[in-house]
């Protein structure tokens, strides 16, 4: 068992950041290739509907995990918090309670999904034999988004820990569930497109089975199950969850209106919109680690009142970024026609994915700012500076850009219209963690003690009103 002490508070921060994004990219690789050996199975298939379903049906998901992601920032915000300030038992304990609290609320959201998945499809453009195998796709995944709130909150806790090799573990297992059932549930039992949302319910059940068994195992478990116990905790769970939850779901609502203005241009352009999407994590699944990465690092500093060091580990990611995008582009240039080829992608669905296998993904740094700078925030006790920015970035970031650049260059301008809106957005939001790491270095540390974390939220608001 660990010992429950805050390996981030010494030793060099480069090689921090480093191991820590690359183990939880290597972990997100193998659920981001399985997501893309999906579409291409199902593209296999050789019905056209198939892979638009699953474009549609993307938008939909990526609401309820976008909603699982806020609870696991609370968690892994929490947690490094009170490893930082020398509380191993506390964290074990706001752990407990942030499961609990998503757990519950995880299966209210659900239900409110499942009951209107009608309707939503509809909103994001699905119409007639598409809108009902997304339907159909959708309620066998939706009901499960409870499991997929625990998996991912444990995971966040191990990576607060320092843990990211068993971070990595928990997705590489969820990965090689989905990978080893797909061909069988979607061509051996003949399910089709039902048969790979069911290889994503075993990934998930795997996914949240062997982070619970690691935090169990590893690091002493679960702890302070009481109710009393937890609705004490609520107001400071909330305080970041919520924050952070209305930030994530900014990204999906964004995403669904992409996929409704490509629809305008036929099922092609959908359908090659579903390949970009899944092939953007996989190129750049290191900038989505990143962001998860460098929170327990800020975090664990921010509670030991180490702010040079917070400072430090903020400029650092932003150049491991720059040195990451670029390269990757160059490769992906080099790789367009394969990657169209693997899709058997024609038409508008290979002209989008040209489009994005070049020099408009450089784009891609701005991205990977604006998930450092929400990092920081959501560590540094200002999660609603996430929320506006993610609001910010899919709607005054996203719909005039999209319009417009729909309305120069058709489906290939939406693309170009999303990557483009994230500059202005990226310079917002490096000015602003800026001045959050100001205010969080010239406000004091708070003594080490149980209500530590209700005296931080109160902390954070008197600096926040002391502009």
């Amino acid at each position: 068992m660990s010992d429950g002490k805050a390996r981030f508070l010494t030793g060099g921060l480069t090689g921090h950041i480093v191991s820590m994004s690359l183990t939880s990219a290597v972990g997100l690789l193998a659920l981001f290739v399985v997501d893309m050996v999906d579409m291409i199975f199902i593209s296999m298939l050789g019905v056209a509907e198939l892979a638009a379903a699953v474009g549609f049906a993307g938008s939909i998901l990526f609401m309820t995990t976008s909603v699982s992601i806020g609870f696991s920032i609370a968690a892994g915000a929490l947690v490094a918090r009170a490893l930082g300030e020398g509380h191993p038992d506390r964290a074990r304990e706001v752990l407990t309670h942030v499961m609990a609290l998503g757990f519950v609320f995880a299966l209210g959201f659900a239900a409110v999904i499942y009951l209107n998945l009608p309707g939503l499809t509809a909103l994001v453009g699905a119409t007639g034999p598409t809108q009902a195998l997304s339907i159909s796709y959708l309620r066998i995944l939706i009901p499960t988004m409870p499991i997929l709130m625990l998996g991912m909150i444990a995971s966040a806790a191990l990576r607060s820990h320092g843990a990211a090799n068993l971070s990595m573990m928990v997705t590489i297992i969820g990965g090689v569930v989905n990978a080893v059932l797909d061909p069988i549930f979607i061509f051996v039992l003949d399910l089709g497109l039902d048969g790979a949302a069911w290889a994503s319910v075993a990934a998930r059940l795997s996914i949240a089975g062997s982070a619970l068994w690691f935090i169990t195992s590893r690091y002493g478990g679960l702890a302070g199950r009481s109710v009393t116990a937890v609705l004490k905790d609520t107001r400071t769970i909330a305080a970041l969850a919520i924050p952070a939850m209305l930030a994530n779901i900014a990204t999906p609502i964004g995403s669904a209106y992409v996929t409704r203005a490509a629809s305008a241009f036929g099922e092609e352009a959908v359908a090659g919109m579903a390949v970009v999407g899944r092939l953007t994590p996989i190129a750049f699944a290191l900038i989505f680690a990143m962001s998860g990465a460098i929170g327990p690092i800020i975090g664990q500093n921010f509670g030991a009142g180490q702010h040079k060091r917070v400072r430090e580990a903020f400029r650092r990611a932003i150049g491991l970024c720059v040195a990451y995008v670029v390269p990757v582009v160059a490769l992906l240039f080099l790789l367009r026609a394969p990657i169209a080829d693997l899709f058997s992608a024609q038409g508008t669905s290979r002209d989008l994915i040209y489009l994005f296998c070049g020099p408009l993904s450089l784009a891609w740094v701005f991205n990977g700012i604006i998930f450092i700078a929400n990092a920081s925030y959501n560590n540094l006790g200002h999660p609603f500076y996430s929320t506006w920015i993610n609001w910010g970035r899919n709607t005054l970031g996203m719909v005039p850009f999209v319009a417009i650049g729909a309305l120069l260059w058709g489906a290939e301008g939406v693309l170009i219209g999303q990557m483009a809106g994230g500059a202005l957005m990226a310079l917002i939001a490096l000015w602003l963690a800026k001045r959050v790491m100001d205010q969080a270095e010239t406000g004091p540390v708070q003594p080490p003690a149980r209500p530590t974390f209700l005296a931080h939220r109160r902390a954070f608001t008197m600096l926040h009103h002391r502009r």
